[in-house]
């Protein structure tokens, strides 16, 4: 296996603004990735996101940084380099969403880059790989959920959305 990106495809019942919206707005990005931020869809913007596991007592923290913001058509962000540090492409994932208008709603296309950028030895390679893999199967279905419960995501020819 090359361990080189992850490429996921999705379509969501929503227009291209709703899912901009759910995947560079904090209060959104809590709801489909459990995960608490305050960075801003603007270039540049630094933060971290930080997932708690009460049950487990433990808390994970990783740094984020806004790289490109084209709304409705384009967000992406590089993260996971070490605390501290600027994000690099030799140091940090680069995650891309990449949304176009289909139909009645929106092809969402992920893509996330670096793995073998970031030098690391093989084992740490392909956990890190197959860990992203499983957790953008998992969190992709949970945006496009959030995105038809986001309040004029409907159309006309739909049930309103719920709260």
């Amino acid at each position: 296996m090359e361990y080189g990106s992850i490429e996921r495809e999705i379509h969501v019942d929503a227009p291209p603004e709703t899912v901009f919206d759910v995947v560079s707005n904090p209060a959104h990005i809590r709801d489909w990735w459990n995960a608490e931020t305050d960075i801003e869809p603007v270039v540049g913007s630094t933060g971290e996101l930080t997932w708690r596991d009460e049950a487990a007592g433990r808390t994970d923290v990783v740094p984020i940084t806004v790289v490109e913001v084209r709304p409705p058509r384009l967000f992406s962000f590089r993260w996971t380099q070490d605390a501290g540090r600027t994000a690099t492409a030799a140091n940090s994932l680069l995650v891309t969403f990449e949304l176009t208008p289909v139909g009645d709603g929106t092809r969402l296309r992920l893509t996330e880059t670096g793995f073998r950028e970031r030098g690391w030895e093989i084992a740490a390679l392909e956990k890190a790989y197959h860990e992203h893999v499983t957790g953008w199967d998992f969190f992709l279905p949970r945006i496009a959920e959030r995105a038809t419960r986001v309040p004029g995501a409907e159309r006309d020819d739909r049930q309103p959305a719920r709260p």
